[in-house]
């Protein structure tokens, strides 16, 4: 006859191995979800990066515009003689 005992910890290593194959699922499922989001996230980047090229480059537009108008090429930087008065101003003695 077998002289045979039971290992006592047994089914504490059972439980064990258990939880932690729990706590894997539950890893990969985060992990998974993280990177979903992370995918999320960077398509919503690009998206506003897109949508800042567009606004930035209206901006340049604009700005080119606003500096053509507001300061034709006729009003360069190069002053202009001074008017002679045709008259002297009056000076008290």
């Amino acid at each position: 006859m077998l002289n045979w005992r039971r290992d006592p910890g047994y089914e504490q290593s059972i439980v064990l191995h258990e939880q932690r194959m729990k706590q894997l699922e539950c890893d990969i499922l985060r992990v998974r979800s993280d990177s979903e989001r992370s995918k999320e996230r960077t398509k919503l980047i690009e998206k506003e990066t897109e949508q800042l090229k567009q606004m930035n480059a209206k901006e340049r537009a604009l700005s080119a515009s606003i500096k053509r108008l507001c300061f034709p090429p006729e009003s360069s930087s190069t002053p202009q003689a001074p008017i002679e008065p045709v008259s002297k101003p009056f000076l008290p003695s």
